[in-house]
């Protein structure tokens, strides 16, 4: 059950990020916001079917977004192994260490633009690279992410306890049926 979950999260987070976000003029500078999902299924869990679902995750936003095709699956994979080897040194419940892996992951992303910019133009190119828009999405992942890792964690003990209240009620249903 908790897959159908992550499932709606991931699409209730791609319309808020192209559909509504664009609408309004202060949020036309913020982060990716799917970098919630995947630094809350990096805290949450340390199996490797998370990767997969990073890598999907990261493969529907290379699919819509424009960018360079590769960028969010390698940005989304990096943020998910330096969650992994950091949150070994630090208490990955503190707001301390949240507020580093958002910093981090906002970083990771921008570095990743910065590169394909790079890669495809001459080093003069770089200059127009807007530092500011970069300034403004480390801004709000450090307002947002904390907060939206929050939200999310509340949002699937309230899914948890709705699902199991379900089959509770059916399975008794089933029974009472079968007797």
């Amino acid at each position: 059950m908790k897959v159908f979950f992550f499932i709606l999260v991931t699409f209730l987070l791609l319309i808020v990020q192209t559909v509504i976000f664009p609408s309004f003029r202060i949020f036309t500078q913020c982060f990716d916001l799917l970098i919630i999902e995947v630094l809350f299924l990096s805290l949450i869990s340390s199996h490797h079917s998370v990767l997969i679902s990073v890598v999907l995750i990261g493969i529907i936003m290379d699919s819509i977004s424009g960018a360079v095709f590769f960028h969010y699956i390698f940005s989304y994979v990096w943020i998910y192994m330096i969650v992994h080897l950091v949150k070994q040194l630090f208490f990955k419940q503190s707001f301390f260490f949240l507020l580093l892996i958002s910093a981090v992951s906002i970083l990771i992303q921008q570095s990743f633009v910065l590169f394909s910019i790079f890669v495809k133009q001459d080093m003069e190119i770089l200059s127009s690279f807007n530092f500011i828009t970069a300034l403004h999405q480390l801004f709000w992942g450090l307002v947002f992410i904390p907060l939206g890792v929050w939200l999310l964690q509340v949002l699937l003990q309230i899914w948890e306890n709705m699902t199991e209240h379900l089959q509770k009620k059916i399975s008794k249903n089933i029974e009472w049926y079968l007797d």
